[in-house]
């Protein structure tokens, strides 16, 4: 089956000013868009092209290498959209505030760990909040990498994840990673976030 590029799910002006328009615009028109068409390419007439993505991506490694970059490139951007919310930010709450509390310290702390693992990584990536054992972990990808390949240094489920690239943010915050990634925290959807962590437990 062919992958289409799922619509953001809302208006590309809607993160402002944390997240700018133009970025927006071309972030998921332009590089998810170009993910999908090549994972597309990648895995047709192939053993593979009627795999759901999330087979693609779990055995991404064992594939080839274009499934692992373009299928990791789809999964990680759909998940992202939807890990940011307008009116969103704040602080979550609930099992998942006690989670993060117990496993960090303090929510203060999970961010400063969290935008050190953002920061921290070489080149392109992601930063990862992960459930791994029943526990809250904080993991970092190269590239398109993420914790549920079959090549993840750290394997576990995904309940928040942050983009990296130099795509995601250099129009507005040029080189400063670290400014970018103070700024998710305003648009993050804990709401989000917390079904996800419900689903993973």
């Amino acid at each position: 089956m062919a992958f289409t590029l799922p619509a953001l799910p809302y208006a590309h002006e809607a993160l402002e000013p944390h997240i700018d328009t133009l970025t927006m615009q071309i972030h998921h028109g332009k590089h998810h868009q170009a993910y999908v068409d090549n994972l597309n390419k990648a895995i047709a007439g192939t053993e593979h092209e009627n795999k759901s993505l999330e087979e693609l991506v779990k055995h991404a490694g064992a594939i080839s290498a274009p499934v692992r970059n373009n299928g990791g490139g789809h999964w990680n951007h759909t998940f992202f959209w939807e890990s940011l919310a307008p009116n969103a930010g704040g602080a979550p709450t609930g099992e998942l505030a006690e989670a993060i509390s117990a496993a960090f310290g303090s929510f203060d702390e999970f961010k400063t760990k969290f935008g050190a693992a953002g920061v921290g990584r070489f080149g392109s990536g992601w930063a990862w909040l992960i459930v791994k054992d029943g526990k809250l972990e904080i993991s970092s990808t190269p590239n398109q990498d993420n914790p549920l390949m079959d090549v993840a240094d750290v394997k576990g489920t995904p309940i928040l994840g942050i983009d990296v690239w130099e795509h995601a943010y250099y129009l507005k915050y040029q080189n400063k990673r670290p400014d970018y990634l103070a700024a998710i925290w305003n648009v993050v959807n804990w709401s989000k976030v917390a079904e996800r962590f419900a689903a993973a437990k």
